[in-house]
């Protein structure tokens, strides 16, 4: 028994360094960051570790007068809420069907979203602009919402299939006796049972719409404000770069993502862990 205690007492030591180092590696950028907003360029080049003299908060101002970034901010915005809540009409359903069905079209349909998520991005990227072109996507707000909702159905539909089996097939029987429809069953009785790993959905894919790069900087028309993460890029040069614009406005985006995660937390944590134990 001492000797068990032993073991799981320097596991448990083991662990929780390993932990308080990950912390570190992690916190250590956004604190970086937190810092620089607060410093003058000048001061980041002299010495960019050290902390700020004083607060200088012109940062923030010249964020939004040497750009659009109001309007950056409003895209993203666009973007992200567009996204989320068309994404989270279709996949649900899209998953139900999968999970519930027991024919082989279904599985064939599920084996080919799940290989779909085996091909990277850069592999199709350049097909996919031309689809674009050709139905009229590109150069607009449509065509990074079609492609940020069409690469979710894969994650999408394994994530919510595999919650899905944990649900028992008695609660929607009973809603068909009491005369609801398929449609209605899956809304007003299933739908709500999903909220952890809807919220793990919202989370993930609100975090990866929110910071992406290459979509709307290839996708939406040039000259004209784009998303945050653009605008902020637009301030480094090949000769120059003023990484006090760029340390403020990444504090900026930080904030709606941090305020999201707060919000959905413990529906995100609770959605990982009962997608892999029920799957």
């Amino acid at each position: 028994m001492n000797t068990e205690k032993k073991k799981v007492g320097i596991g448990s030591v083991i662990l929780l360094f390993i932990a308080i180092l990950l912390a570190i590696l992690f916190l250590y950028p956004v604190l970086f960051a937190l810092i620089s907003a607060f410093k003058s360029n000048g001061e980041i080049l002299k010495n960019p570790v050290a902390f700020p003299s004083k607060f200088y908060l012109q940062n923030f101002i010249d964020l939004f007068q040497q750009s659009d970034f109001a309007t950056a901010i409003r895209n993203s915005l666009i973007l992200t809420i567009v996204s989320e809540v068309i994404i989270v009409c279709i996949v649900p359903m899209a998953a139900y069907g999968i999970e519930r069905s027991e024919s082989k079209i279904t599985k064939i349909i599920y084996t080919y979203f799940l290989a779909g998520m085996m091909i990277p991005f850069h592999l199709y990227m350049f097909s996919l602009f031309k689809e674009m072109k050709m139905f009229g996507l590109f150069g607009n707000m449509f065509g990074p919402i079609v492609s940020y909702v069409a690469g979710s159905i894969a994650f999408g539909s394994l994530l919510y299939c595999s919650f899905l089996k944990g649900i028992p097939l008695e609660i929607e029987e009973a809603a068909k006796i009491d005369g609801c429809t398929a449609f209605q069953t899956f809304w007003k009785v299933t739908f709500p049972l999903l909220g952890p790993c809807t919220g793990s959905m919202v989370i993930l894919n609100g975090l990866g719409i929110w910071n992406d790069y290459l979509m709307p900087y290839l996708v939406l028309p040039s000259g004209k404000a784009k998303t945050i993460t653009v605008e902020i890029a637009s301030f480094v040069g090949q000769y120059s770069a003023r990484w006090d614009i760029v340390f403020a406005g990444t504090i900026v985006s930080i904030l709606p993502a941090l305020l999201i995660f707060c919000m959905f937390q413990k529906y995100f944590v609770k959605g990982i862990m009962a997608g892999a134990a029920k799957g």
